[in-house]
């Protein structure tokens, strides 16, 4: 396996949207029951294209395939995907607001190999170079061993509610980004 990362373009959207169900029916069935899946997926679990539009949204690729992808956002939408009614996308200061780490999902086959981690350092990366100084985030419980294996810290629990009458537990969670010694 060899893993190489780029920005996602609107031309990747047929098979990212493919991955995303794959990756949160493969990997979320542990933390989240089917009808949670099914409530969240095109809604809070989706793509949402303004990151691509933006330019800050990650593809990782073994070859041709793409194997995973997540990005990072300088609009204050915390969570979710197009579908997504309660939209927030105003422009952060980065001076005294957090970049936003968004949307992150793994092909079930290539799990637990790096690949969240490697795109978690471009974005990060990405935003500090933005000028962005924290980061914020909405996980899903499925990805929160993650994130606080990098330092993320747990703000908050909150209950998401989804289209069907479901809710979704989603961790808020946050970090300073690391500070080079000069």
């Amino acid at each position: 396996m060899h893993i190489s990362l780029r920005l996602a373009t609107s031309a990747d959207a047929p098979e990212l949207h493919a991955l995303i169900e794959r990756s949160v029916r493969g990997l979320q069935t542990a933390d989240y029951s089917a009808a949670q899946i099914d409530g969240a997926l095109g809604t809070l679990l989706g793509l949402d294209t303004q990151l691509i539009r933006d330019g800050t949204y990650f593809v990782a690729q073994d070859g041709e395939k793409i194997v995973g992808c997540g990005g990072w956002s300088k609009r204050k939408t915390l969570f979710g995907s197009d579908g997504r009614a309660d939209r927030e996308d105003v422009l952060l200061d980065p001076q005294t607001d957090a970049a936003k780490i968004r949307a992150f999902f793994i092909d079930p086959d290539c799990a637990r190999r790096g690949i969240g981690s490697a795109i978690l350092t471009a974005c990060e990366s990405a935003a500090q170079e933005a000028g962005f100084a924290h980061f914020e985030m909405g996980a899903t419980l499925t990805g929160v061993p993650l994130y606080l294996a990098r330092g993320y810290r747990v703000l908050d629990r909150i209950e998401a509610p989804l289209r069907n009458g479901e809710t979704l537990p989603i961790v808020c969670m946050a970090k300073d980004a690391v500070k080079e010694v000069s």
